[in-house]
């Protein structure tokens, strides 16, 4: 593991594999090194590239200098970009973004202010805007604020649509502790979703992919399209999957031509 400092003094822990152009792997919701996807898609991207992997702020052995979740969707939203282009500077000033789910809204807000940032290849950003995406921001917010994580949890994971027996079933799991460790980054997510404003991203201009799994919603199948509608130029792949999620023996070729072909 080896540390980069964001711009606010935040701490944000990584890991470096393989050898080659640089990508930089970004979670969604709920996730981090060793709690995830991008580990096993690492895997089978080192063979190629330099795969960077980070524990987004408030996750994992990761920081945060606030200290807590903040009301100010836009000033969280800014600190996430940050730690971003510190990886980014860290990798050599170029590299190669891949963002799952909330983490690909990171990567489009990233590519506004980040010049290194040189491709994006995005899987299933979830709705962005609206108000049901600042509801929740709010709702999160006060939760966490009051010191109830479990409840904050509960709101997220019945939000993005797990049925409620799931949601019951998940209170005496394993890894609820790590959950509720975690809960004020489920207002840096939302705050990313609520932020977000599809309008903003006719300016950006890195080459971009957009891919679903052929297996999730619609509701995620009209959030992809909608991205890869308003990105110009952007290629849109649907993938054999199960819900939000492809393996990376499926995926990891697809980023790897898609990367490989504007190293």
């Amino acid at each position: 593991m080896s540390t980069v400092t964001s711009r606010d003094g935040t701490r944000i822990a990584f890991d470096r594999a393989g050898e080659g152009p640089a990508i930089i792997l970004v979670d969604g919701a709920m996730c981090y090194r060793g709690a995830g996807p991008a580990d096993a898609l690492a895997a089978e991207l080192a063979g190629a590239f330099t795969v960077h992997t980070y524990d987004r702020r408030g996750r994992g052995e990761s920081g945060d200098a606030t200290g807590e979740a903040t009301g100010d969707s836009v000033s969280s939203v800014e600190r996430e970009v940050d730690d971003l282009a510190a990886l980014v500077e860290q990798a050599g000033g170029r590299a190669f973004v891949f963002g799952h789910s909330s983490g690909a809204v990171l990567a489009l807000e990233a590519s506004l202010r980040e010049p290194g940032i040189a491709g994006l290849a995005l899987f299933e950003p979830p709705p962005v805007g609206g108000g049901s995406e600042a509801e929740l921001f709010k709702r999160l917010d006060e939760l966490v604020r009051a010191g109830r994580r479990g409840e904050a949890v509960e709101a997220f994971q019945t939000a993005i649509g797990l049925p409620p027996e799931m949601v019951a079933g998940m209170r005496e799991s394993p890894f609820r502790a790590a959950l509720e460790a975690i809960a004020p980054t489920l207002v840096y997510d939302t705050a990313l979703t609520s932020a977000a404003d599809l309008g903003r991203y006719a300016a950006v201009s890195v080459p971009a992919i957009l891919i679903d799994s052929l297996a999730s919603p619609e509701l995620l199948h009209a959030s992809t399209r909608a991205v890869a509608e308003a990105v110009p130029g952007a290629r849109r792949r649907s993938l054999p999957g199960g819900f939000h999620d492809v393996e990376a023996g499926v995926l990891a070729p697809v980023l790897g031509e898609f990367f490989g072909e504007r190293a």
